[in-house]
């Protein structure tokens, strides 16, 4: 494991709220439940807005990528622009944009329009996680960074589990136009803690668009965003089309998709929260055996896909796979030294390029006649793929290693 590189904007002993780290982080973990709302929901909600926006399902999805492509843009742009701006103040600043976003979508009159809410509302996205990362680490001691990290994406888990189903009910209630708006609320509301409970926490001394820029200098960066790229794709690959194969191959009963979506959701609450145990105290290793079991659990999903009652285990399973994350949250810390900010934000872009990978390629082989349950075929293959990325970049870290020996 590479030396825990020490974070100089931690915020002053001074300030009352930095003694307090719970609240803190209860307030960002707010951002993520709501940021986790509606990059999930949004999927669920395709069948409301399509036709009130006059299209197909299929360009439907567009709105889902325009969303991604925010979060892969946005997370490097605003990082190396905002690396001067303390870090509270643009983490409220990402909120209120957020809020904007979503706000907006809630009011878009058609599909072009629709197509430039979600992007607007994609681009605080990656940034708003990587800083609120780096806030979180900043207030405990360096062995327990990725279990506060662990925290603040537990908000985004737990939205699977309680922020989706009930953005769903207010679509099917109200209308899906308030279940963006219930975001945007959801977003003000967390700029508001964020401003009462977070410690201020200046920028990093000497902090610049360069500084940050140096970042993408460093192969270990690279290996480590690949292996997010890559490996996270395969969860990504049966996700999708999950409710597809439930209905279409396990014959079960159409209630049963919250359910199993729900579960898929309690999974990745769990694995995240036990990943980032074993991150504070094996980095590497827990990233290599969270790859190896996203494969194992992947690779049974075809199996088990003909009956409900063995495909709901292993759709828990899978989703425990989601605690990688976390893992490698916490090794941009350590690979990024002085240039955090862009590379943690990039970490999140990299799980976007995930998020459009594994669909893309499940889509490819559902369009050759291969069934849903080969979607699982596929996230294996990715997972290996990932593992295969961590292999080199663990091999890559011992020669360095090895080689600062020699020269000593």
């Amino acid at each position: 494991m590479p030396p825990t590189f020490p974070d100089p904007a931690r915020p002053a002993a001074a300030d009352p709220r930095a003694r307090r780290p719970g609240l803190a982080l209860l307030a960002l973990a707010t951002g993520g439940f709501a940021i986790g709302t509606t990059e999930f929901a949004a999927m669920s909600l395709v069948p409301d807005f399509a036709p009130d926006l006059g299209i197909d399902a299929p360009t439907a999805g567009h709105v889902i990528s325009a969303y991604a492509l925010g979060v892969v843009v946005g997370a490097p742009v605003i990082a190396v622009l905002a690396a001067r701006i303390a870090r509270r103040t643009l983490l409220i600043g990402l909120m209120l944009l957020f809020a904007l976003g979503n706000g907006l979508s809630a009011l878009a009159p058609g599909y072009p329009s629709m197509l430039a809410c979600r992007f607007l509302a994609g681009l605080p996205h990656g940034a708003y996680f990587g800083v609120a990362a780096l806030v979180a680490a900043s207030l405990v001691a360096p062995a327990r960074r990725a279990q506060v990290v662990a925290r603040v994406l537990a908000g985004l888990t737990v939205a699977t589990i309680v922020g989706v189903p009930l953005a769903n009910l207010v679509g099917l209630w109200i209308g899906w136009r308030w279940s963006f708006a219930l975001v945007a609320g959801l977003a003000l509301l967390t700029a508001l803690l964020v401003r009462l409970l977070a410690p201020l926490g200046p920028a990093a001394p000497g902090a610049s668009a360069l500084r940050e820029l140096g970042a993408l200098r460093r192969g270990q960066v690279w290996l480590t965003l690949a292996t997010g790229a890559i490996g996270f794709g395969g969860l990504f690959a049966v996700y999708t089309y999950l409710a597809s194969t439930l209905l279409g191959v396990a014959r079960a009963a159409p209630g049963t998709v919250p359910v199993l979506l729900g579960l898929f959701g309690l999974g990745l609450t769990i694995g995240n929260l036990v990943c980032a145990w074993a991150a504070d105290r094996f980095q590497m290793p827990a990233a290599g055996a969270t790859l190896v079991w996203s494969a194992a659990a992947l690779a049974l999903y075809p199996a088990a896909t003909a009956s409900l009652w063995t495909l709901a285990p292993v759709v828990f399973l899978i989703g425990c796979g989601g605690g990688l994350s976390t893992i490698l949250q916490t090794r941009l810390m350590d690979v990024a030294q002085d240039a955090q900010t862009l590379a943690a934000a990039l970490n999140h872009s990299a799980f976007n390029v995930a998020n459009a990978l594994g669909p893309w390629l499940a889509g490819l082989v559902l369009a050759r006649g291969f069934g849903l349950p080969a979607t699982g075929h596929v996230g294996a293959a990715l997972a290996l793929g990932g593992l295969a990325i961590w292999a080199v970049s663990l091999a890559a870290e011992r020669g360095e290693a090895r080689g600062l020996q020699a020269a000593e």
